[in-house]
């Protein structure tokens, strides 16, 4: 009898923890490694919302921004792996590794992939009044006047710098890249020609393009934009290795448990084909990717493959960061 009411006592208490491994059973946060009001805090929020309507508890926005995203994505690799933290972010992680020697920190070695959420192409602009009208013509003023053009860029191994590194590497020439802390001072430097030329998001910078405020070069994107109808793509100017998109991937601790990590992936796979969420994306000209790249293995291979491409343009160019 002893026996029999040690195992019923035994089961009764492991009735409580069966329960809590239900999941999930308590809030969730993603990490957005960057400040609140940008696109890729949007797109954390969206993302957000449309998990809590899937997984049936609320999905808290955490800003955690500093050294180009290192320090929110270090922070989330680092919680406890139960599926209750979560990272989103963008290509910015994939240059980490080759940025920040210090830092101890592999992308594909700390974090277990859920899949990738969305993306968004960039556009190369200038102010109204710069000399070059085409792509054709700013290429040949580039390499005429490596030493008086300057790119702005909104921070070291930001979006913007990891395309102006890419068209550097294009056109095979040096140019003066003048860093900033965000896209909004750098597109006021541009406007009043402090500097001469950006990569951006068209998520801020369409309009000012319709109404002739500043001028666009060039889409890094396989297909031109409703929005920006007559901007031609880099495959179009004769260009396709001018290939980047600000990409986002959705992350979780190293060692988060299977189940969890089945939940979510199942989850964003039912977000990325919602037509109210690509509505919503629609704001920021941001598109979602189809339903089998939101995978572990489709983002492993894209973080992997990303990795491999801004290595060498980083060492070639010299750039470390503190």
């Amino acid at each position: 009898m002893r026996r029999i009411a040690a195992f019923v006592f035994a089961v009764l208490l492991a009735l409580p923890a069966a329960a809590q491994e239900v999941y999930p059973s308590r809030p969730i946060t993603i990490v957005s490694p960057y400040a609140p009001g940008g696109a890729s805090d949007f797109l954390a929020r969206t993302l957000a919302e449309a998990l809590k309507a899937r997984l049936g508890q609320p999905v808290l926005v955490q800003n955690v921004p500093g050294a180009g995203g290192a320090v929110g994505s270090i922070q989330a690799s680092k919680a406890k792996p139960d599926g209750y933290t979560l990272l989103l972010n963008h290509v910015g992680l994939s240059t980490i590794p080759s940025l920040y020697k210090k830092l101890n920190f592999d992308p594909l070695a700390s974090f277990e992939f859920i899949g990738l959420f969305a993306e968004a192409p960039m556009v190369m602009l200038a102010r109204k009044d710069f000399a070059p009208s085409t792509f054709a013509e700013l290429v040949a003023y580039a390499k005429a006047n490596r030493e008086k053009l300057t790119f702005a860029s909104s921070g070291m191994g930001s979006a913007t710098h990891l395309c102006a590194m890419l068209f550097q590497e294009a056109i095979g020439t040096p140019l003066t890249m003048v860093q900033y802390k965000g896209a909004a001072p750098a597109i006021l430097d541009i406007r009043s020609g402090q500097v001469d030329v950006i990569c951006d998001l068209p998520t801020t910078t369409s309009g000012a393009v319709h109404s002739g405020e500043l001028k666009a070069f060039v889409l890094t994107a396989p297909k031109r934009m409703a929005s920006l109808p007559d901007v031609p793509t880099a495959a179009e100017v004769g260009m396709p290795s001018l290939d980047i998109s600000t990409w986002f991937g959705l992350y979780a601790p190293l060692g988060t448990p299977k189940p969890a990590l089945e939940a979510l992936s199942k989850a964003l796979r039912d977000i990325v084909v919602d037509k109210g969420v690509a509505q919503q994306l629609e704001k920021i000209e941001t598109e979602l990717f189809p339903a089998d790249k939101a995978t572990p293995e489709a983002l492993r291979a894209k973080l992997a493959s990303q990795i491999d491409l801004w290595r060498p343009i980083i060492e070639k160019a010299g750039i470390q960061a503190e």
